[in-house]
């Protein structure tokens, strides 16, 4: 093998390399939520959904939400539609979950005992609202998308959403104490979109 053809596979192999920026066809959207009347932004959740409302439904897909200390960990479970969702209780008294909500078919898995588990897989998008008989001053959130593009504010309300394929989306900001927001974004391969949300109580 001559030094041109080494060469040319070498050129030939970054080319179509991930990052190379000749195959790229993904972009990234960042931006901030700000939460008037609260300290902090954070658990605001964002997410993507498609312009023609196709869900992406996962496979196979795994999360868990702890019941520790009398209190859902996380307080809000950012999950993509499909998702299988085990609830652990860690503490040493019985613990319930249910929901009323229609979108979670108002489930209620019953009162079970500390270390075991229980679980329900989440089919449609929207916001779920957990509770417990048991202790009514619990409260959690599992907020299900419709796509695997999502993800959870910090205090800052900054969020970024890498690896998003080009194309026209809307972006949704949820957070429990205010309206839902949303926005049109175009996503453009090898470039950054900025998305600034705004939300009152």
């Amino acid at each position: 093998m001559n030094r041109l053809t080494i060469s040319l596979l070498a050129l030939s192999i970054f080319l179509i390399m991930p990052g190379s920026g000749r195959t790229q066809s993904t972009g990234t959207i960042t931006g901030q939520i700000i939460v008037k009347g609260f300290k902090n932004a954070s658990d605001a959740v964002i997410y993507l959904e498609t312009k023609d409302g196709t869900m992406q439904k996962a496979t196979n897909a795994t999360a868990e939400m702890d019941q520790k200390n009398f209190m859902f960990q996380p307080h809000v479970l950012p999950i993509q539609v499909g998702t299988t969702v085990e609830f652990l209780n860690s503490d040493a008294e019985l613990h319930n979950v249910f929901t009323p909500d229609k979108i979670a078919d108002k489930f209620n898995l019953g009162s079970w005992p500390q270390g075991q588990k229980r679980s329900y897989t989440f089919r449609r998008p929207g916001a779920v609202v957990l509770l417990c008989h048991v202790h009514p001053e619990m409260e959690g959130w599992v907020v299900i998308s419709p796509t695997p593009y999502f993800t959870k504010s910090g205090p800052d309300g900054k969020f970024i959403l890498p690896n998003v394929p080009s194309g026209d989306y809307t972006v949704k900001a949820w957070h429990e104490k205010t309206q839902e927001a949303e926005q049109s974004v175009t996503v453009t391969a090898g470039q950054t979109a900025n998305i600034n949300f705004t939300v009152t109580r």
